[in-house]
């Protein structure tokens, strides 16, 4: 009976999906900060800031939801978060390389973003005054919205000014913080299912679905990290590993979450698979917080997993054309486009998944533009994706 619950269809939405996505993280650097400041572990700052901002690029490019407020889903609001996204992986990639443009960020998006929600929750017709009319889960949405703005200024003043706590204080504040966020995720939760139509989305304009975000960020990440790892390879700069991994795993984790969507294929969004999202989120999370400390098995896994992936999705893409043209039955030009990418990305995918289970495969410069150009058959595939949504 059991097995038969986690095999059934996950109803958490989007929003809901993020917002336990972040509290888990919060809760993991919290537990973490505790041995980190009794010396026993190490830390890696840059890290924990490039994965929020990540993190914070998602929710613009696929809900419009920005630190400020919701927006439309409009083509600015996906450059916006794509330059946001682009920060955050450098941040993660090279340590110091933006100096403090990651802290100046994430203390605009978390302080003054946390007062300006939390002004707009007490200040608009449809939010707190509204809610008070309805009461029940409405009164704890309140509260849960609340306390989660209000933190967030505190978060923003502690990413100021770190020495105005001690380090257990600072490992509590993270530990409130993701218990918060679980909170407000729950009590959503509950109201999506009470009230379906209470869910609100942003209106779009040219705005990008779910899995076209998550590809669309995938693209950048491929994207930077070749481009990255030919300087990096030429000596000019260092490079975190650890957080290249982690991040990888979150990207891998949110895709599991949000669209039942695997390095290996496309799945039911079963309760199973949401299990195995945050699985693989907590692994990237550590990743990218403590330096070094998962590098071997995540190497591993993640070299198993694309070439596993990129085999699989040629067999897709393959079978189905041969088929067509053995019955003479005609391509459409985008499909063929499409399909086209599809083998080129996932051949660049089975050479990259090569390389991380044997060392020094081929040269670090000749791997920075494989991935560099993995980024740009992704970008292309995006584009073709979205011309053909126009095109139905």
């Amino acid at each position: 009976m059991a097995e038969f619950r986690l095999l059934k269809q996950a109803d958490l939405s989007l929003e809901v999906v993020i917002l336990l996505f972040a509290g888990m993280a919060m809760l993991i650097l919290g537990l973490l900060l505790f041995p980190v400041y009794a010396g026993v572990l190490p830390y890696y700052e840059n890290g924990l800031f490039g994965l929020m901002l990540v993190v914070f690029a998602l929710q613009i490019v696929s809900m419009g939801k920005t630190p400020f407020g919701d927006i439309k889903k409009s083509p600015a609001a996906v450059v916006c978060g794509v330059i946001i996204s682009a920060v955050g992986i450098v941040t993660c990639f090279i340590p110091g390389l933006l100096g403090i443009v990651p802290r100046i960020l994430l203390i605009l998006f978390f302080g003054a973003g946390g007062l300006v929600l939390f002004l707009q929750m007490v200040l608009r017709k449809d939010r707190y005054r509204l809610w008070r009319t309805y009461g029940g889960i409405f009164h704890h949405l309140s509260a849960a919205c609340a306390a989660v703005y209000l933190t967030q200024i505190l978060i923003a003043v502690l990413i100021f000014k770190p020495d105005l706590v001690t380090g257990p204080q600072m490992a509590s504040a993270a530990l409130v913080y993701g218990l918060l966020l679980i909170y407000l995720a729950l009590v959503l939760h509950a109201i999506t299912r009470r009230y379906p139509r209470a869910q609100e989305t942003a209106p779009s304009d040219g705005g990008l679905s779910m899995d076209n975000a998550t590809l669309l960020l995938m693209a950048v990440f491929m994207l930077l990290l070749g481009l990255l790892l030919l300087l990096v390879n030429l000596g000019l700069l260092q490079f975190s590993g650890s957080a290249q991994l982690g991040l990888l795993m979150v990207l891998f984790a949110i895709q599991m979450l949000a669209l039942g969507s695997t390095p290996i294929g496309a799945f039911k969004r079963s309760w199973l698979m949401i299990l195995l999202g945050f699985l693989f989120a907590a692994l990237g999370v550590v990743s990218c917080i403590i330096p070094n400390i998962l590098v071997v098995p995540l190497t591993f896994l993640v070299g198993v997993l694309n070439m596993a992936g990129g085999i699989i999705g040629i067999i897709r893409v393959t079978v189905p054309f041969l088929k067509r043209r053995k019955a003479s039955e005609p391509v459409p030009t985008i499909l063929l486009k499409i399909n086209s990418a599809n083998l080129v990305m996932n051949i660049l995918t089975i050479l990259f998944g090569t390389t991380m289970l044997v060392s020094n495969l081929i040269p670090g410069i000749i791997l920075g533009g494989v991935l560099a150009a993995n980024g740009c058959v992704l970008f292309y595939l995006v584009q073709q994706l979205l011309s053909l949504e126009k095109g139905q």
